[in-house]
């Protein structure tokens, strides 16, 4: 995988919905031994996914939208709790870049992989046990299936 953009993709702030309000969390914080310092569902197994922008090709917002409609509708009929999320560059004021996903609360790590090849995704996000991971989904990377584990850092 690109250098740059795995760069890019742990520095991404996500901003997940909670009982107790919005968390914002991205993934290139230090390691901790103590993970009560991080909110609940940061410590819980979900999954990030989205089917926007395909191998990174631009498509159209009406494109985008109706292939994460389409994603919901599948991860809803599969049982799953589905809570929209977003990704955005660190620089909040300066970004242009906002990617809409879904947290998928529970979805094992094999079953988010098969939906990032499906949805032709460079990576999806894991996380079990407060330990998130990007994962490598793109069939046609020489490392799919390749794991860069990383850790949470809250957000203010």
């Amino acid at each position: 995988m690109d250098q740059q953009l795995l760069r890019s993709y742990f520095a991404t702030i996500y901003e997940f919905p909670s009982p107790t309000g919005t968390v914002r969390a991205s993934l290139d914080g230090e390691a901790l031994t103590d993970l009560s310092e991080v909110p609940e569902l940061l410590r819980s197994t979900f999954a990030v996914l989205t089917a926007y922008n395909p191998r990174s090709m631009l498509l159209p917002r009406r494109v985008n939208e109706a292939r994460q409609q389409v994603m919901r509708d599948l991860l809803i009929l599969g049982v799953y709790r589905v809570e929209p999320c977003m990704g955005h560059e660190p620089d909040k004021k300066e970004s242009v870049w906002r990617e809409p996903a879904w947290l998928v609360h529970g979805m094992d790590r094999d079953e988010a992989i098969a939906f990032g090849r499906v949805f032709r995704q460079n990576s999806i996000i894991c996380a079990t046990g407060g330990q998130p991971e990007i994962v490598v989904t793109d069939p046609t990377a020489d490392d799919v299936g390749r794991s860069f584990e990383g850790n949470w850092r809250v957000r203010a």
